[in-house]
């Protein structure tokens, strides 16, 4: 029997049981589309993640010594931090031979219209020159003592913000006076103000949350971390550990998804299973009649290992298709949710990958013929007096 005629057989038996069929597609295709999004959305928060640390510019972020590794998501994030370093710390560490920058952030808890946001304490001058900001509208803070405040773009954008509104903090009104072009990193959705006028409102005493610092030479990085420790018992990680810290919790989370996902392969590969043990049964007749023409067993053992494999391929198809879908649709609703803010950048966008793609056609098709090899051996075990038995 030639191949074309085995996927010809194949294909009609698929057909033959239009409700059968749909069912079995749907539990691989539910499987696979749930594999995809949560792949697709884990991958796109891994590469907005490492974009957020390299727009940070940070050779080395000093933080309070806290044992907890969702701080330093929430310095990558822009979320609120404690304020618990000395702003006296910022000075000394500056002056540190090799050390160009030393950039404190205050972040605090706000809200425009009742909606939370970062409130970001900054020295003006130097922030702008770090971030190398450029002003969409208005004009930046003239000095440090500017009772004012600059809007992300983001943000503005959200509240339809436009330059001489104002904002309301702790009963005080701070008129916009600038708005940021879009940066693609969490400084869209912040809002900024100086770092003594934020202190003052929020009676935070002269505090910060955590220091950025830049160096002239990064090889010697362990050199400068040691003289910063020997100012303070603070917390010193490289951007580099900054970043790996951040995604191996991500990682960590990744996998619990898709364990999660691989359930419902799983019990797709059971239906197939099941599927293709009851078309058996019903063909039984059929497949001695083809033993008695002269068919040999591994034409019997490929013809339906071929048809689950192509339940695999449909249903991977279709699963890839949703599953995309669905990252697309789903990435802006989880971009609201403070622990991914991250996700914030007005770039932000899942995107096709022909790598995810192939991988998907490959393991759905994978999955799909193993689980039609023992339903494939029964198959091809029958003799041609099963067609005396059934006529």
């Amino acid at each position: 029997m030639n191949h074309m005629r085995v996927l010809y057989l194949a294909v009609k038996n698929m057909k033959r049981r239009k409700s059968r069929f749909i069912f079995t597609l749907l539990g691989i295709t539910i499987g696979m589309a749930s594999f995809v999004a949560l792949l697709s959305m884990g991958d796109n928060l891994r590469s907005e993640v490492t974009h957020q640390a390299d727009a940070f510019g940070a050779n080395l972020i000093v933080m309070s010594r806290v044992d907890c590794p969702f701080i330093n998501l929430s310095v990558l994030t822009g979320d609120i931090l404690p304020e618990s370093i000395p702003r006296e710390i910022v000075g000394e560490i500056a002056r540190i031979d090799g050390i160009t920058a030393a950039i404190p952030y205050l972040t605090l808890g706000a809200s425009i219209d009742e909606t939370p946001l970062t409130l970001v304490g900054i020295l003006p001058h130097e922030m702008k020159a770090h971030r190398e900001w450029v002003m969409s509208s208005g004009t930046f803070f003239a000095d440090d003592t500017m009772h004012s405040a600059v809007v992300g773009y983001l943000t503005a954008q959200r509240f339809e913000l436009e330059i001489g509104e104002t904002l309301m903090f702790r009963g005080q009104e701070f008129p916009i006076t600038a708005i940021l072009e879009a940066t693609g990193s969490n400084d869209d959705i912040s809002v900024f103000m100086p770092l003594d006028i934020v202190q003052d409102i929020f009676g935070t005493g002269d505090y910060v949350s955590f220091i950025v610092v830049t160096l002239d030479d990064v090889t010697n990085a362990e050199r400068y971390i040691a003289a910063i420790m020997d100012i303070a018992n603070l917390s010193v990680s490289t951007n580099e550990e900054l970043l790996s810290s951040v995604l191996l919790i991500l990682g960590s989370l990744n996998v619990t998804l898709q364990l999660i996902a691989t359930v419902a392969l799983i019990a797709a590969a059971f239906g197939i299973i099941n599927t293709m043990m009851t078309a058996i049964y019903e063909r039984r007749r059929e497949i001695g009649i083809l033993r008695a023409m002269g068919s040999k067993r591994g034409t019997i053992f490929w013809m339906f290992i071929l048809e689950s494999g192509l339940y695999g391929l449909i249903g991977g198809s279709l699963g890839f298709v949703i599953g995309f879908a669905i990252s697309r649709i789903a990435a802006p609703l989880i971009e609201q949710n403070e622990f991914v803010a991250v996700l914030g950048s007005p770039d932000t966008a899942v995107v096709f990958s022909t790598s995810l793609l192939l991988t998907v056609l490959g393991l759905s098709f994978l999955l799909s013929s193993v689980s039609g090899l023992y339903p494939a051996w029964r198959a091809s075990k029958l003799t041609p007096m099963e067609a005396i038995r059934n006529v």
